[in-house]
């Protein structure tokens, strides 16, 4: 250990404060808070002890160590978040979140309540109902409400803005409140009947319809009664089932399995005896299991997050008062860091537990398909060993215009996000593909060459066919890399043949200095690898070019007699923005409908008035 980081700890104050251990360039290698900052440290020194000494980059990697001292525990701990997000601390958790499933929100403190879509359940005294499996089911599930119980479903801007009733309250679908066409205790009790019926109370409403719909029959009002049938049958779909499992408090389990550095975490919400959802998350740590949970409890529930009021865990994690204060202060009461020995708290954590074995082996099931992947693409491509940084490039254009292209990265098979790049191609190339690639290809490799964190990949993908192939090759000689790189196009699957005889050609990779193109196999791991490398590059090229796509043709924008129109018409009948560049005035005097003052001042724009 570093005799720096030992003699630092022994002048450690005895208070609260968040700790940060560095490495030799002053970067952030974990952070952590403490009730008492010496004692905390200095458990980490320890070989033996408690075994914080299992932490193999405090002695291989840590050489110095911080601290701030905060006034009381709570401090602590919200620094030690704001500490967490500024440094990127290499060791601390990094979970990443996924979408909460959708709820209906309804709360009664408005002065017209309706139920609104969410995706996060907040102590905030409205009601919530669901989850819902989907946005679709949730529609319907609404749309099945309202055909029973009529009530308003739109905006509050809508809503303030009406002077009359809508086509939804002339076919029963809404009360029409936005024109005073119903009471506030009238509309009241239509909650309270769409309340009960989220809720599954069904019954009373169910034996109200059969007897309205059978003495409608008997009065012969045969249309009365087939509407108040569809009401019934509207009403016994109504309410999705729900797992439920026993207890009535608001509560979350949270599961750890463990196989050595390898962890996977679930986390069980259970809201009003159901169990709501699960998330899970996988990850490589080799915190111990106490600091371990205390990350994740942080981790977890910071932000808007929901708190329940008691949270099952398999061990208590490191500072509990701390973190159970700083809970408490969130949800506005009391919260239970709670580990069961038996009944149904310990069946819920045993379930959370399972679910995280299970989210062990999805990941361990994963990262063999992305190995294997890269396994069978090296033996396909003849690479001396498996890629592991894959890049992918990707062109997008509409006529030449605006063209941009992308790079992304993908690091033993999964983005890096932090390595995407955009471009945005240059007037000269952007109405020639192949110009624009080898643009793209050459700056793209000119920052890994020159770029500190940025490295060169193990295989280039480059999204398009021969063409676009031998346009990256032009640039890898520009650079001087040409047989150091290792490079291949990627074709996208294509329909031959007429008729009958009509079938997909499948992926194709092209190599440098082959004629015929080298099949991927359909659903095979190599083949879902580069797939979805190329997929995300579209993604990301497309997502760039939807920005830039409103500035096509400003610089015809600024030609007095062109609008949106005519510069469509331009750009249509030159076929792209590099062809029109290039137009003669006799060219553009010679376009069908366009006035010769326009040409012009097209041209004066374009040609000799700067424009290019």
């Amino acid at each position: 250990m570093n005799e720096r980081i030992v003699d630092k700890t022994a002048r450690f104050p005895t208070g609260p404060g968040v700790y940060i251990f560095t490495d030799e360039a002053g970067e952030a290698l974990y952070v952590g808070k403490a009730a008492d900052l010496r004692a905390r440290v200095r458990s980490y020194l320890k070989p033996g002890g408690d075994g914080r000494f299992q932490l193999r980059w405090l002695a291989a990697e840590a050489h110095d160590v911080e601290f701030v001292a905060t006034a009381t525990e709570q401090e602590a701990l919200l620094l030690e978040n704001t500490v967490i997000k500024k440094r990127q601390p290499r060791y601390n958790l990094k979970l990443k979140d996924d979408k909460a499933f959708l709820l209906l929100r309804l709360d009664r403190r408005e002065a017209w309540p309706w139920f609104r879509l969410v995706r996060r359940r907040q102590d905030d005294g409205a009601t919530y109902f669901g989850p819902f499996a989907s946005a679709k089911a949730v529609r319907r599930t609404l749309r099945l409400v309202h055909k029973v119980v009529p009530l308003r479903d739109c905006r509050d801007s809508v809503f303030n803005n009406r002077t009359r009733p809508c086509l939804k309250h002339q076919i029963g679908r809404c009360p029409a409140p936005c024109v005073d066409y119903v009471t506030r205790q009238e509309y009241d009790s239509l909650l309270d009947q769409a309340v009960r019926l989220l809720r599954g109370d069904t019954g009373s409403l169910l034996a109200d319809l059969r007897v309205r719909m059978q003495r409608a029959a008997e009065a012969l009002e045969f249309e009365r009664a087939q509407g108040l049938k569809e009401q019934l049958a509207a009403l016994q779909a109504v309410a999705e089932p729900q797992a439920v499992v026993a207890g009535v408090l608001d509560e979350d389990a949270l599961g750890v399995f463990r196989t050595g550095d390898e962890i996977a975490v679930a986390f069980l919400s259970f809201r009003g005896g159901a169990l709501e959802n699960c998330r899970r998350f996988a990850f490589r740590s080799s915190l111990p299991d106490d600091l371990l949970l205390g990350e994740l409890l942080g981790r977890f529930y910071e932000g808007d997050r929901y708190v329940p009021a008691m949270i099952v865990l398999p061990q208590l994690p490191a500072e509990p008062d701390m973190i159970a204060q700083w809970l408490a202060g969130k949800r506005g009461g009391k919260v239970d860091l709670h580990v069961p020995q038996r009944g149904d708290k310990r069946r819920h954590l045993e379930l959370a537990q399972q679910n995280a074995q299970l989210a062990d082996a999805m990941a361990a099931d994963a990262e063999s398909r992305r190995r294997q992947g890269a396994e069978r693409l090296a033996r396909l491509l003849d690479l001396p060993e498996p890629p592991r940084r894959l890049h992918c490039l990707d062109v997008s254009t509409i006529q030449g215009t605006s063209t941009v292209a992308s790079r992304v990265c993908f690091v033993d098979g999964e983005p890096d996000k932090g390595q995407y790049r955009r471009f945005k191609i240059s007037a000269a190339h952007a109405g020639d593909d192949f110009g624009a690639m080898q643009e793209a290809v050459r700056r793209s490799l000119q920052l890994c060459v020159e770029r500190d964190d940025e490295e060169l990949p193990d295989l280039l993908v480059i999204d398009g066919g021969k063409g676009q192939l031998a346009a990256a090759e032009k640039a890898l000689a520009e650079l001087g890399l040409g047989e150091d790189l290792w490079v291949c196009g990627l074709a996208k699957s294509r329909l031959k043949g007429l008729g009958d005889a009509r079938s997909e050609s499948g992926e194709r990779i092209f190599l440098p200095g082959e004629e015929t193109a080298r099949p991927l196999p359909l659903g095979a791991p190599e083949t879902l690898l580069v797939a979805g490398l190329r997929d995300e590059a579209h993604r990301f090229a497309i997502t760039y070019h939807r920005q830039t796509r409103g500035r096509i043709g400003s610089e015809l924008d600024e030609v007095p007699g062109v609008g949106p129109t005519r510069r469509k018409a331009l750009l249509r009948h030159f076929g792209s923005l590099s062809a029109l560049r290039a137009a003669s005035r006799e060219q553009l005097r010679a376009m069908p409908g366009l006035p010769a003052a326009v040409a012009d001042a097209v041209f004066e724009r374009l040609q000799g008035g700067g424009g290019a």
